[in-house]
């Protein structure tokens, strides 16, 4: 069913793409805007993992580099029986984790370096387990599209008041769709783009306390992490607005405008999960939580972790 609601309002999304192509433009108008949105897609599916990478200037990481980190994802893959990603650390104080690529053959998670320094090893299992149901879901390819659409009806809405704005044969007709332009359409792309996003969030959170058997562990990682994800700054979703969609904590504090889900909704289902799996976390095997043997003594910005 959230399959199902999820590609409904991806074609809402395109439908209302092509609605503003051809107010602006006719029945040519929404020809081109259905070419310019299939075209975008294209070059996300191909790029969208670098692309989100360098904004946020990761660095990829090993099992010699960040031996802890790297060893907890590769368990974590494993037990969500997917192929391993690649693993990337971010140098920043802000406390959030993200997934990219195209499919699971070609994907990456990453985390902050201030989450890891904020929570117990069993709460970075669960984050990351979140990134993987991500992953499992096949998200990463849906929101990257979700955002490539909303940014290019944003982007044609722009254009259609400078275009229309400057067409003095248009009268009063083509002033209406103008604002109607600018001012009504990327607000629904905006509400489409959030009820996608939070649809997916409730089936990561889902997934991930499957995949580390520990919904309450997730659940104290989003409780912890939340209040200061608002708090302390985000250079990159400053930059980039549309980035917020990525991380496992919104970055915003107004609930109404949010991509994600209330936390504490969030935290309810999870326990709601707890219960049903027996009312507490399930052992977990003694190589995915204890801490991996390093090859590399340097120290790191996974220092934390060994304290946690």
């Amino acid at each position: 069913m959230s399959g199902m609601k999820t590609m409904m309002l991806l074609s809402a999304l395109t439908a209302l793409f092509m609605a503003l192509g051809y107010t602006l433009g006719g029945s040519g108008g929404a020809v081109i805007a259905l070419l310019v949105a299939a075209g975008m897609n294209l070059f996300t599916f191909w790029n969208a993992d670098k692309i989100v990478l360098s904004m946020h200037n990761a660095r990829e990481v090993d099992d010699e580099s960040a031996p802890e980190f790297y060893q907890l994802v590769a368990e974590l893959a494993e037990r969500a029986r997917l192929p391993m990603p690649r693993v990337y650390l971010i140098d920043e104080p802000h406390p959030n984790a993200f997934a990219t690529g195209r499919d699971p053959d070609h994907a990456a998670v990453a985390a902050t370096t201030g989450l890891l320094s904020m929570l117990s090893r069993e709460e970075v299992a669960g984050v990351m387990a979140h990134e993987l149901g991500h992953v499992r879901n096949r998200d990463t390819l849906i929101m990257t599209m979700v955002a490539t659409i909303a940014g290019a009806i944003s982007m044609l809405a722009n254009f259609g008041l400078f275009f229309r704005g400057n067409n003095e044969e248009g009268g009063h007709g083509n002033i209406a769709a103008s604002l109607l332009a600018v001012i009504v359409a990327p607000f629904a792309a905006m509400i489409v783009q959030m009820a996608i996003s939070r649809t997916r969030e409730y089936g990561a959170d889902a997934a991930g306390a499957e995949i580390s058997g520990n919904p309450r562990a997730l659940a104290s990682a989003l409780a912890k992490i939340s209040g200061k994800a608002e708090m302390i700054p985000n250079p990159v979703a400053a930059r980039n607005p549309a980035a917020a969609q990525l991380y496992i904590v919104p970055v915003h504090v107004s609930e109404i405008f949010s991509t994600h889900p209330a936390t504490e909704k969030r935290i309810a289902a999870l326990e709601d999960l707890a219960l049903a799996m027996g009312g507490a976390a399930l052992p977990q095997r003694a190589s995915a939580l204890s801490p991996a043997t390093p090859k590399s003594r340097k120290s790191s910005a996974l220092d934390p972790l060994r304290r946690n």
